[in-house]
């Protein structure tokens, strides 16, 4: 009896790591698809919510429009009242990307449901937690479009984004070690571990500023155009020089606390490999900002860069969930079933 229940429950958790792990990459392409809504100004391409210029399949020339859709839709579409077919799909592909990723989560609080039946709240907690922040953060874009692409409700949007993708990682790296948690990284230097905290914090910090340097830029590119890149740059306020000046603090100290894990773990190790990885998007993301910085605001760079500040401090959340797991990713009756049993 106690083998078939291990293996059904070993069936369930494999089942649920699975769409996790689908899920985050799902949220990652919606990140992605964010970046190039607002890359490209696509951010008011459907200047209603949840249609598309009063359609559940947007038009794809203006003939489909009626013929006074400028008087209907002008106030919403802060004064770019010219229809741009490119732009209104951009947005409407960035909604869908939306609901498809609330559909993969919901999926996901589903597969949790065998967990909770064996007897752990928590994750099925966490899963239904993920369920409403995503329906949530529906709302909050709704109210973006609705606002106008108001900073601080684009901040939010973007907070909120993060604090989603913390949670399904921390549900995928569960149930990855959930079944073996003798394969966890186990760092007895308090201070790394202390100092993984502080990373987290300071990327953070530096997304949210970045944040505020991309308000600045929509406010710049309205008064330039998107035909002066070259100078959006030169126009930005000390918060961009804040920005890049952090940036050098943010990569000293993740040099430093890459290399205290690589010292405590091997670099085989799954925290290892991540470290390592965490320290190869770094130097690409700074990259990207460069780009940024002294080429002209090339389109591509900026969807990457928020993808890659996104991507790194998932990774890093990861890397201190590890190093902190017997804290917080074993479930105590699993070590006691193992204990039991030997």
């Amino acid at each position: 009896m106690t083998s078939l229940k291990t293996h059904i429950d070993s069936k369930a958790n494999r089942r649920f790591r699975r769409l996790a792990l689908n899920t985050v990459i799902t949220l990652y392409f919606l990140i992605i698809a964010g970046g190039v809504v607002r890359s490209t100004g696509a951010g008011m391409g459907c200047p209603d919510w949840p249609k598309c210029f009063g359609r559940w399949v947007p038009p794809t020339e203006i003939s489909q429009l009626p013929a006074n859709y400028k008087e209907i839709y002008g106030a919403e579409l802060k004064g770019e009242i010219e229809f741009n077919p490119v732009k209104t799909w951009i947005e409407y592909v960035n909604r869908l990307l939306g609901a498809f990723t609330g559909i993969m989560i919901f999926l996901t609080l589903l597969a949790s449901i065998p967990i909770l039946k064996s007897g752990n709240t928590k994750i099925f907690l966490l899963s239904l937690s993920a369920f409403i922040l995503v329906g949530f953060q529906g709302w909050l874009g709704a109210k973006v479009v609705s606002y106008e692409l108001l900073p601080i409700v684009v901040t939010l949007h973007m907070l909120l984004a993060i604090v989603i993708v913390f949670v399904l990682l921390y549900l995928f790296t569960w149930a990855y070690y959930a079944s073996n948690p003798l394969k966890l990284s186990i760092i007895h230097d308090r201070s790394v571990n202390n100092l993984g905290l502080i990373i987290l914090i300071l990327s953070l910090a530096q997304i949210l500023l970045g944040t505020q340097v991309r308000e600045l830029m929509d406010e710049v590119i309205i008064k330039l155009g998107y035909d002066a890149r070259n100078e959006w740059m030169d126009s930005l306020g000390f918060e961009f020089y804040i920005h890049r000046s952090f940036s050098l603090i943010i990569f000293g100290v993740n040099i430093y606390w890459i290399w205290q894990i690589l010292k405590s773990e091997s670099k085989n190790s799954v925290a290892g490999r991540i470290a390592t990885a965490c320290l190869w998007i770094l130097i690409t993301e700074i990259g990207t900002g460069i780009l940024m910085a002294y080429f002209g605001v090339p389109p591509f760079a900026q969807p990457i860069h928020l993808t890659l500040a996104i991507l790194l401090i998932g990774l890093q959340f990861v890397i201190w969930l590890l190093t902190n797991g017997r804290k917080y990713l074993v479930y105590k009756e699993n070590l006691e079933v193992k204990h039991t049993t030997i």
